[in-house]
């Protein structure tokens, strides 16, 4: 079913458009709408280890607190298909271009107002509330938002270049978490703990206003992509993405999904979990002991391995156009298997294993986000492309992310930290069966 052009979508010419969009501008923008969503989602990753188990969720033990503040974590990666489907929709039937900045103002707002939330000594039961619900924008948001910023930058691609561009946006992540950590990180350094959890803890989240702003200028300059115009032009445009994806493209879906798990769990395990477990006390009565490290010193330890993380996504965007997507991701994926299964040693090896292992484990992060953008987005025309990428990769983050901190601490604490690469090297060997089972068009 196609749509005519509505007067309320105007059509450029491809040649202003071109003008308009000049590379810079497409890459720019891509990357710094990702970079103020991934701050403000890890913004929110880190307060969930060192302050809301204090502040929101208390508890007889610090192990149950920090449980209950990671399944306020886990409520984004559920509400981040819901958000692919929306802006998705949208996206695919009015344009990339406002659904981004939909997408920016959603994510952004919701980061700001839980740096203006109450606490429970102040207002019981409903201050965690209150955060699952911010938690619950943030991850509509960045639902909406990731796809939107691959294909900004892959329908503006020259041809043999769409893991090159497409790996703009991903650099968003590491650049996010360096500016997330990083402030975090001075705020620990200069300030007391007294006034951190008081006051300080808040900074970070208000900041984002700043950063949305910034976000909204950039995004507003640019025009329509060619591929989506070019769709306007033809009437090619659908009513209902969601049910084409489902109906004609179910497969893709599915193995997109799939091939996301390994990816999303090692981040997150190398995040949230390695962050709270590193902090953890070294002996806490007759619960397994941490690895007692403060968290100024670990936050040093995660920014050294996201380096790395953002070192390799270029390299890997270059190396898929050269080789291909599907080799990189096969390769890496083996690596990161292997590396599952060295993962306890590296990290209880002191603090030049915990060094090591961020280093190798991000970088691995790095060469399998690098090419995923782009793999995701193939499988799909245009006129579903904006849902069915935006939904693959967030489905792909309930089943690897969601619950992966609190997975994690549950089999270090049960069973020991040795499961919790076990955990990781399973996820691997799940995605790489989803690559193999992949053809070359399809990734």
């Amino acid at each position: 079913m196609t749509d005519a052009i509505s007067p309320l979508s105007p059509t450029p010419s491809s040649s202003n458009n071109a003008v308009a969009n000049s590379p810079a501008r497409v890459l720019i923008a891509s990357l710094i709408g990702t970079t103020i969503e991934f701050f403000d989602f890890y913004v929110y990753a880190t307060a969930a280890v060192i302050v809301f188990p204090k502040l929101f969720f208390p508890a007889s033990d610090p192990t149950s607190a920090t449980l209950q503040s990671f399944a306020t974590f886990s409520i984004a990666f559920f509400a981040r298909p819901i958000g692919a489907m929306i802006f998705g929709h949208f996206g695919d039937r009015i344009g990339r271009k406002a659904t981004l900045v939909a997408a920016l103002m959603t994510m952004g707002l919701s980061t700001v107002v839980i740096g203006m939330l109450p606490t429970y000594e102040s207002i019981g039961v409903l201050a965690p509330v209150l955060l699952a619900l911010c938690r619950l924008g943030q991850g509509l948001g960045l639902g909406g938002e990731w796809g939107g910023a691959v294909l900004l930058a892959t329908e503006n691609a020259p041809e043999g270049k769409r893991s090159w561009y497409a790996m703009f946006p991903q650099l968003g992540a590491p650049i996010g978490f360096i500016l997330s950590a990083g402030l975090f990180l001075i705020l620990r350094e200069t300030m007391a703990d007294a006034d951190f959890l008081n006051y300080g803890w808040r900074v970070p989240f208000l900041i984002s206003i700043v950063l949305v702003a910034v976000g909204l200028y950039v995004r507003l300059k640019i025009t329509e992509t060619p591929e989506f115009q070019r769709a306007i032009e033809k009437e090619e445009r659908v009513s209902v993405p969601i049910a084409v994806i489902f109906r004609s493209h179910f497969r893709s879906l599915i193995l997109g999904t799939i091939i996301a798990v390994a990816t999303f769990v090692l981040f997150y395990l190398m995040t949230a979990f390695t962050l709270s477990w590193g902090t953890r006390p070294p002996g806490n009565g007759p619960l397994p002991a941490g690895l007692g490290y403060s968290q100024g010193q670990f936050l040093v330890v995660q920014l050294a391995g996201v380096v790395f993380f953002g070192l390799m996504i270029p390299i890997s965007g270059l190396l898929s156009d050269r080789y291909s997507r599907r080799l990189v991701l096969i390769l890496t994926t083996i690596g990161i298997f292997i590396f599952g299964l060295f993962y306890s040693s590296l990290l209880t090896a002191g603090l030049s294993g915990a060094f090591a292992c961020s280093i190798i484990g991000l970088a691995l992060m790095g060469f399998t986000y690098g090419p995923i953008g782009a793999a995701l987005a193939a499988p799909f025309p245009t006129t579903v492309r904006y849902t069915g990428a935006s939904m693959t990769f967030n489905l792909g983050g309930i089943v690897g992310a969601s619950l992966a901190p609190y997975i994690a601490t549950w089999l270090a604490t049960t069973y020991g930290l040795v499961y919790v690469g076990y955990y990781l090297a399973a996820a691997a060997l799940l995605s790489l069966i989803g690559i193999l089972l992949s053809g070359n068009d399809e990734i």
